[in-house]
Formats: structure tokens, C-alpha cells, sequence
């Protein structure tokens, strides 16, 4: 089984691969990253495997010389093609006592075979999980090692996921986004010893009533030697800088030769241990194991995510809270992912209030994931099935590889708090027999490998279709995610009638910025449908489609490639209904009541700063207050302090504050800001007798 452990933080030191580009974490501090030069050649006949491209009489002299990452559809001269594509380096190796040597690629569209000095490792389909060989016995010693690699992005045949529909309708090849090829993620290899681990499961569970936790711990441990072994396990947890004292209860037994087996730990934590994860306070905790001769290390945070009725409950509060989906597409870059666009696309979002997402149609890079724990978000990930027909969830093949790649990610990501519900899907006929079969038996499949979440799907036929509930497969879901385009009221009210006891996210919302009221219909829209979420309360959350433009090849697609549904354009640029989409998803308002002129020049102005009750709604704590004569400099007008403390606010409540000021400019910018010191709203306050204000 393939090797994929969650590992620390990039502020603990992780290695990185890079290039001109930018930064790519690898996250396993054991990692010897394959980066540096490549050599890549196009396969447009398919003729690479029968005439041995891998081999050693095939030298690659004429290729072209990469860097991977690598996004060959970015690159002019290949930006049309799809087809088989071909890589290769070399690389010295000195082996050192009795070790496995595992290669692994973080991310490779979309099927990929592995070659090394001329002997065929393997072989994998699925674009964006994660995947690993064992090479140590095709190494080779006093050389250098060949390494060849296939990845053909062919993803327009039906049976491949995501794929083409298979009822030969014109556009059906296609689906939304681009089909981006190459060897996207890092690539690299490490050393094992022959008893090593494979991955390990963190679940976390708070007693709220208690404020204390229970840790369970299952480390799946590989034994590549050749007898059994029955290896000893420890444990240490570290908050910050404090080392936790845990009792372990240890289950475990011996490791058959070239078996796996799991070893369960479980320990108490006293309350005094104990600070639970949320959206405003995202405390991690460290995990190292060490099982025989290895040692791994993963993040987790303590939180607690249920369903009640029509709430969403985090750590036993309810919450609604806006996002936005977000498609892995940049100019120059494709769907590669470099921290630095993590870092500024995410920071966008939070400060756009997009707070809970469903992403988008496929996994993201864990650097995704890593940043939403340390920074809080909310997640919902989804394996790749788009639209898939009746037909193809019926296929014994399909539903094979979707739990497949279903198992990839979710062995990924299951320690990240952030993840709190999987999706098994987008966008097909569930109100038909096969949609039904799909969604029961696909969570049932998901809740066996990871029984900690919550389960969805995106539904775009529950807006009108259905007249009772088991006519449609949402009947199956943890709550009901709906992509709802328009009439959103009729929507809303059919589907809470047909589940009138389940949570209802948008999971999809939004309006091309190229409609015929261009960005001023945007805004109207974001301003008209909010309201009609705020009517509702058991709308839990609103995700926007989309973040960001993105380039397809679907239809009604532009000229210029992209379809213009952001919040910002291709390279990030804010559109008008930026600033309305923060102002309406922030979880405060702000008022001015009074403002009071005073002598020598320090005057009295008095807000009034609310938690909205209806939408976005929950605990705002720890938040705070700036005033600025302009919002891009630091320097304040506060006659007091820099920022502004507010008081812990619960939905509805509201707090007045009497604020002295000095200077005498005639409008000020009132900034709130979270406690993770992301900027949420911004907006100007008119300085005169009157109580107008001004939205920014």
C-alpha cells in the first residue's frame, strides 16, 4: 500500500522544491526531492512504451528540459495538446544498510506509468491523490538510475474520472475546467527502514460538557522485511510549546512478513490540555509516533462538527458562514499550486468572508489544507465525479476507480480539522435509480474509511424535480447541498419542504461578470439572494461559484478561453462585487450613532457594532477595531490604543463604543479584524452631525 503520512507545518521546517515559479512544500521531512531538470517529449501517436522511450538505447537527447512541477498545457507550444506525454532524469544512489526506497508524486494528471532503468514500476490513474512505488528493487548501484515516466491528461474518454459523458451528446467530452497535464505536484523519494509506516489516523474527540478529549491514535505499519515482527509504539503531543503528560492504552500484534497491520493507541486529556479548534481560533496540536526504527509526525486540532435538526454545530455552537469555490487555475501555471498562490488566494477569500467552502469538483494541494487548518476554515472536499451519467455509476469500473481516488484523498487529509465533510459528488441525475445506488452505497463506502465526517453531495435537481423525498438521493446526506442559479426563494422553501429536519447548503451560487449587466448584476445579485438567505435559517452556508476565473473548454466558454464567474479575474484583480461580498458576508455590521466635536482637537464619535443574527451568523470573539484616515496605512486616529478590542458578541447582540479621535479629517475607515488578524470589513464613516455612513 502506498505511504502517505501528514507531517508538521511549513513553520516547522518542511523541505521545499522549487523553481522560477515559486516554492512547493513537500511535506515529509524525510523527502529527496526530485527536482531540478527534466527532460519532456510529446507522445502524440502513442508510440513511447512500444519503442521504448524508458529504455537505456533511447536516450532522451532531443527532448525539451523542464522543471517540475511541471504544467506542460501552459507552456504555448503545447496548450491545445492532450495525449501522452513523457518524462525523464537520472539520479545517483548509494544504498545504506536494509532499507525501502519508496518514490512518491504528491499529484500527476491524469494516468501515469513509472519506468525505472528500464524495468516498469507501476502504474496509476487519478489526477490530483496522492500515489507511491516501492523502487527498491529496481535501483541500481555505481550508476546513475533511469527514471522514465508516461502521464497522459486523455481525461475526454468515458470510464476515467473526472470524464466524458458516455451518451454522445456535442459538448459532453468536456468537463468544466481544464484538463492540465503533467507532473503538476512534487515529486521525490524516501528511505524506510524495512518496518515502517505507512500512515496514521488522528480522531480527536472534545466532551464539551466536560471540556476535556479523548486522543485515538492507528498507525498502519508496514512490514517489508522478511519475518514478523511485533514493533513497540510511542507517542508524544505537543500544544505550542507544552508537551502533553498522556497515559496510552496500547492495542497491537505482530506484522506478518510483507503485511500490514494497524496498532491503536487511545489516551484522556484533561481539560486543562484541551483548546478546541475553530473558524476564529484554529489551535493545532503536534502528534509524533515512532514505531520500531521510524518516526512520523502529523498536525490535528480538537473540534466537534454534528448536524442537529437544521444546524450546523461547531464545538456545540451553531454557525452559518459564507464561501466560495475555488478552481486550481492561474495564468502560467495551470493547476500547479506554488505557496506563495496558496497564501494569496486563500488570505482573498478569508478576508471575503468565504469562511466555508465546498472547493471544487477534485483535491487541491495539501498545502491547501495546511493553510485552512493553521488560519481556519471550513472545508468540504470532493473526489472527482462531474456529472457522471446513470450509466457510468452503475459501471462496477467507475465506481472502482471513484473509491479509489476517494481513498487517496481521504488518507490524505483525514487529520486536518478544516476537512469537516466529503462529497461524494457533483452535479448528476439523483433523482434517478442509479443516482440513488450511487449516493447510498458510495457514503457507506466513504463512512468505512473514514467514519469521522460529515457526508454530502451537489445536487442540482433538487430545485424543482422531486416531490417527495425519497424521490431524490439527498434523503442519504448528512445535509443537503444544493447548486442553485436563480429563483432562489422557490428553490430554498421545495427543498426545505421535501427535508425539512436537514441543513441546506448552497453549495453553488453566482452570476457571470460578463452577463448583460456586467459587474453592477453581480452585486445586485450577491445583495438580493443574501437576502433571502437571512430569511431562511436553516440555510447553514453560501458558497459563491466561483473564487476566480478559470479556463475551460466547456461550452459557453469565452473567446479568450476563461469563464468569468470570480469574485477576482485569472491573475487575482478584485471585480466591483469583491468589496459587496465582504461588506454582506461579514459577520458584524457597523454603525455610526453620534459624532461629537471636542476641543484641541479630539472629538467623540460613537458606533454601534453588531453580530448579525440571520446570515452569517455565530460567536464573534476576540475580534477587534481600527480607525484610519486611510486604510492602507498602519497609523491610526485612535486617541488611545492602536486597535480596539470588542467584546465577545453573540448573534444579534450588539455593543456601543464611545471612541475618542484626534484630527479633523472628515470621513475615517472603520476596519474589523479577526483575532487570526485577517481584515473582514472596511467601511467609511462620514464625520458630521448626521449619522450617515458609507459603505466601502
Amino acid at each position: 500500500m502506498r505511504r502517505k503520512i501528514q507531517r508538521l507545518l511549513l513553520a516547522a521546517g518542511l523541505l521545499v522544491t522549487g523553481f522560477a515559479q515559486g516554492q512547493y512544500s513537500i511535506r515529509d521531512p524525510k523527502a529527496i526531492p526530485l527536482n531540478g531538470e527534466w527532460r519532456f517529449a510529446l507522445d502524440p501517436v502513442g508510440v513511447g512504451e512500444t519503442e521504448q522511450w524508458y529504455g537505456s538505447k533511447n536516450q532522451p537527447n532531443g527532448w525539451d528540459k523542464v522543471k517540475v512541477p511541471h504544467c506542460f498545457s501552459v507552456d504555448p507550444r503545447y496548450q491545445f495538446y492532450t495525449g501522452a506525454t513523457w518524462y525523464r532524469r537520472t539520479f545517483a544512489w548509494q544504498p545504506s544498510g536494509r532499507k525501502r526506497v519508496l518514490l512518491h508524486f504528491d499529484g500527476s494528471y491524469y494516468a501515469t506509468t513509472v519506468w525505472l532503468n528500464g524495468k516498469k514500476v507501476g502504474s496509476h490513474e487519478g489526477g490530483y491523490t496522492p500515489f507511491s512505488f516501492d523502487v527498491t528493487d529496481f535501483l541500481t548501484t555505481g550508476s546513475d538510475n533511469d527514471l522514465a515516466i508516461s502521464v497522459n491528461n486523455n481525461t475526454w474518454l468515458p470510464g476515467s474520472i473526472p470524464g466524458a459523458k458516455d451518451n454522445g451528446r456535442p459538448n459532453d467530452p468536456f468537463p468544466g475546467w481544464m484538463n492540465y497535464g503533467g507532473l503538476i505536484r512534487p515529486v521525490y523519494l524516501t528511505v524506510e527502514p524495512d518496518v515502517y509506516v505507512e500512515n496514521v489516523k488522528v480522531e480527536a474527540v472534545p466532551d464539551l460538557a466536560k471540556g476535556t478529549a479523548t486522543l485515538t491514535i492507528r498507525t498502519r505499519i508496514r512490514n517489508a522485511s522478511g519475518q514478523a515482527v511485533t514493533p513497540t509504539t510511542q507517542y508524544q503531543v505537543r500544544q505550542g510549546n507544552k508537551t502533553l503528560a498522556l497515559k496510552w492504552k496500547n492495542t497491537g500484534s505482530a506484522v506478518g512478513s510483507n503485511q500490514t497491520a494497524v496498532f491503536e493507541a487511545e489516551a484522556p486529556l484533561k481539560a486543562s490540555d484541551v483548546t478546541l479548534w475553530s473558524v476564529d481560533r484554529p489551535t493545532l496540536y503536534d502528534l509524533q509516533v515512532v514505531a520500531g526504527n521510524d518516526t512520523v509526525r502529523t498536525h490535528f486540532g480538537i473540534r466537534k462538527v454534528e448536524v442537529r435538526n437544521t444546524q450546523l454545530l461547531l464545538n456545540g455552537q451553531p454557525i452559518k458562514v459564507a464561501g466560495g469555490n475555488r478552481v486550481v487555475d492561474y495564468p502560467g501555471l495551470g493547476s500547479m499550486e506554488p505557496d506563495w498562490l496558496i497564501e494569496k488566494d486563500l488570505r482573498l477569500m478569508k478576508e471575503a468572508g468565504m469562511e466555508f467552502h465546498r472547493l471544487t469538483h477534485y483535491t487541491p494541494s495539501e498545502a491547501v489544507y495546511d493553510w485552512a487548518d493553521r488560519n481556519g476554515m471550513l472545508i468540504i472536499t470532493e473526489a472527482g465525479n462531474w456529472q457522471l451519467t446513470p450509466s457510468q455509476m452503475d459501471s462496477d469500473t467507475v465506481r472502482r476507480k471513484f473509491q479509489q481516488q476517494f481513498r487517496e484523498m481521504a488518507e490524505r487529509d483525514w487529520n486536518h480539522p478544516c476537512v469537516i465533510a466529503y462529497s461524494v459528488g457533483n452535479e448528476y441525475l439523483s433523482e434517478m435509480a442509479s443516482g440513488q445506488r450511487w449516493t447510498k452505497d458510495m457514503i457507506a463506502f466513504a463512512r468505512s474509511v473514514d467514519p469521522t465526517r460529515l457526508y454530502t453531495f451537489a445536487s442540482m435537481r433538487l430545485n424543482i424535480l422531486p416531490k417527495k423525498p425519497e424521490d431524490e438521493a439527498s434523503q442519504y446526506c448528512d445535509f443537503v447541498s444544493t447548486n442553485t442559479y436563480g429563483n432562489h426563494a422557490r428553490a430554498l422553501d421545495h427543498i426545505h419542504q421535501l427535508y425539512p429536519d436537514k441543513p441546506i447548503l448552497i453549495s453553488e451560487w453566482g452570476r457571470r461578470a460578463d452577463t448583460d449587466k456586467g459587474d453592477t448584476g453581480q452585486i445586485a445579485d450577491v445583495e438580493q439572494v443574501i437576502q433571502e438567505i437571512r430569511k431562511r435559517p436553516y440555510v447553514i452556508g453560501a458558497s459563491w461559484w466561483s473564487f476566480n476565473d478559470y479556463q475551460s473548454r466547456h461550452q459557453g466558454t469565452n473567446a479568450n478561453g476563461y469563464r468569468p464567474w470570480g469574485l477576482v479575474g485569472p491573475d487575482r484583480n478584485k471585480r466591483p462585487m469583491y468589496a459587496t461580498y465582504q461588506r454582506e458576508m461579514a459577520p458584524v455590521t457597523v454603525e455610526k450613532l453620534s459624532w461629537q466635536p471636542g476641543p484641541e482637537g479630539v472629538h467623540t464619535l460613537t458606533l454601534r457594532v453588531t453580530a448579525r443574527k440571520d446570515f452569517p451568523a455565530y460567536v464573534v470573539q476576540g475580534y477587534s477595531l481600527r480607525l484610519s484616515t486611510d486604510p492602507s496605512l498602519e497609523r491610526d486616529v485612535l486617541a488611545r490604543a492602536d486597535k480596539l478590542p470588542l467584546p465577545t458578541l453573540q448573534p444579534g447582540q450588539s455593543v456601543d463604543l464611545t471612541i475618542p479621535v484626534r484630527g479633523f479629517d472628515k470621513t475615517l475607515t472603520v476596519t474589523v479584524s479577526k483575532p487570526t488578524d485577517f481584515s473582514i470589513l472596511s467601511q467609511s464613516i462620514d464625520l458630521t452631525n448626521d449619522t450617515r455612513t458609507s459603505n466601502r
